[in-house]
């Protein structure tokens, strides 16, 4: 990649970043495109030359959000350290984000996420599920997930909670309780053992 392709590039990548900061914290209609160029040291044509609109650079937010997420993910996944922590920082994180997002952006990515064939779909297809099945297959091997319990099982409660959660009914109530839906998928309802 050249200079000015690099840099191009690393102006996407600020717009996105100054974006992203500001939807978490403000929701995206409290923020104007001119708030989003004053925090990327960018101009308000610049944004308007990448992303031709607000709406098109939202959809681009929640997609650079969900790839930010899924880096996220597969480094803790992929990392050397034991399944029990490899658990506490990925519910750590998603309590961090429920914690830290707007509710207005929060119910704009959700309704993304109800869309058919969203990016989030894709990712979940791609990159989420053979990571899931890496992550649970190592705590069977750790002695931390009930090896009687299959991967089609697990899989399939999984698959039905993802489901669920795209109902609009559902991902309007649903942001308090990502703790505590995040402890039951990965602990269960009887909890995590108590030393």
């Amino acid at each position: 990649m050249d200079g000015f392709k690099r840099r191009k590039e690393q102006k996407k990548q600020d717009i996105l970043e100054a974006a992203l900061s500001l939807f978490m914290e403000y929701g995206i209609q409290k923020v104007a495109i001119s708030e989003i160029a004053h925090k990327a040291n960018v101009s308000q044509v610049t944004i308007y030359n990448y992303f031709e609109s607000k709406h098109k650079l939202s959809i681009d937010v929640f997609e650079y959000y969900v790839m930010k997420a899924t880096r996220d993910f597969e480094k803790i996944v992929t990392s050397d350290i034991p399944f029990p922590e490899k658990i506490k920082q990925i519910i750590f994180n998603k309590t961090i984000a429920s914690k830290q997002i707007h509710e207005e952006f929060y119910h704009f990515l959700m309704k993304e996420y109800a869309e058919q064939g969203n990016v989030i779909e894709k990712i979940y297809q791609e990159t989420a599920i053979p990571y899931f099945a890496k992550l649970f297959e190592e705590g069977k091997q750790q002695g931390h997930v009930d090896p009687n319990i299959s991967q089609e099982a697990i899989f399939f409660y999984i698959h039905m909670l993802k489901d669920y959660m795209q109902r609009e009914e559902v991902y309007t109530k649903i942001l308090p309780l990502t703790e505590d839906i995040s402890n039951i998928l990965f602990y269960g309802i009887v909890g995590k053992e108590r030393n």
